[in-house]
């Protein structure tokens, strides 16, 4: 049976057929079923990305692969994990999920059944799976999830790995055309990061010639704020539905100091192709779980993220096309209103 494919019809299946498909951590290899996926069960679906691959940003960042999973347009509304406001895409393992067309020809049912006491077992172990309690009762809890888990759920997958790119491709993730401008900027970024001088005139040339092929400017670059010196910040009071410009990456660039922050927040190349464009404002994000420990963070000052405004992977060679589509954060002082 071929592999699902972008733009394919899936049904989620109903709970109990999920639940016997878990192990006892509410797991299928090692990928959790997380209670807010139970929301979904019974209704339909277009595959929105093969999750054939992902970023795991749990370790240093790095590509992994991912075994029998897609991406769907669902996201994590946080529920059970402590009101997580990241909205990450959730992980659809293709066991959880029934192809429509095989519905309709109504194929015999090859999950395993369990008894109803398993079941009930099940059940709790996915909704008690999603924190660790300290015994004292008095420390924050540590959350799990898919994120959090993605290390172990997953395989090594090296950047140089041709038939990951090929899988890009034959699954509809990602366009011929935007595979070979990912190589060639790729290519590009290695020669002017060789020490050999060509740095400073290389991004130049770049930024007088990306209009031709309608691009942006040269992605990667420091911010002019010297480190330790204090970045700026605007307080513009968004709320969700207002409508929001991003800022030209030239005036970006003022607010962020070397490396590339501004009060702690990275300002990442994958945020680049955003900038000059109008969005609206999605939610103000004050707390997520920190993904390599599980602790739940309170954001010093809240961040914005933006109605269809993801992470494409377009400038990163450890994760070059990762279909995970993380909302980047943005602070205020990046944004301007539009009356």
């Amino acid at each position: 049976m071929r592999k699902l494919k972008v733009g394919d019809w899936v049904e989620v299946r109903s709970r109990d057929e999920i639940l016997d498909t878990l192990d006892q951590n509410g797991r299928l290899d090692g990928m959790p079923f997380m209670p807010e996926m139970f929301a979904f069960c019974g209704k339909r679906f277009q595959v929105y990305k093969r999750a054939h691959k992902t970023c795991d940003t749990v370790f240093p960042v790095r590509g992994r692969r991912v075994a029998d999973s897609v991406h769907l347009e669902t996201r994590c509304d946080g529920s059970e994990h402590g009101g997580c406001q990241a909205s990450c895409l959730l992980f659809w393992k293709e066991a959880w999920l029934r192809r429509v067309d095989e519905q309709q020809r109504a194929p015999q049912n090859t999950l395993v059944a369990v008894g109803p006491q398993e079941r009930e077992s099940l059940l709790s172990s996915v909704y008690s799976a999603t924190q660790t309690r300290p015994r004292d009762n008095c420390a924050s809890p540590r959350y799990t999830c898919q994120a959090t888990q993605l290390p172990y759920a997953t395989t090594d997958l090296k950047w140089w790995n041709i038939s990951q790119y090929v899988e890009d491709y034959t699954s509809g993730n990602v366009g011929l055309g935007r595979i070979i401008s990912g190589f060639v900027f790729m290519l590009y970024l290695a020669f002017s990061q060789a020490g050999i001088g060509l740095g400073k005139p290389m991004r130049w040339l770049y930024d007088r010639c990306h209009p031709l092929w309608r691009g942006t400017p040269f992605p990667r670059r420091p911010g002019r704020i010297p480190e330790g010196d204090p970045t700026p910040a605007a307080m513009l009071d968004l709320q969700p539905g207002e409508l929001v410009r991003i800022k030209p990456f030239s005036q970006i660039l003022e607010t962020l100091d070397v490396n590339s922050k501004n009060r702690g927040l990275y300002f990442d190349a994958e945020e680049v192709p955003y900038c000059g464009r109008t969005y609206r404002v999605l939610r103000r994000v004050t707390k997520i779980i920190d993904e390599g420990t599980g602790m739940m963070r309170e954001m010093k000052t809240p961040s914005i993220i933006l109605d269809s405004v993801i992470c494409q992977s377009r400038y990163s060679e450890c994760r070059l096309f990762c279909p995970r589509s993380i909302y980047p954060y943005w602070r205020e002082i990046w944004l301007e209103r539009v009356e």
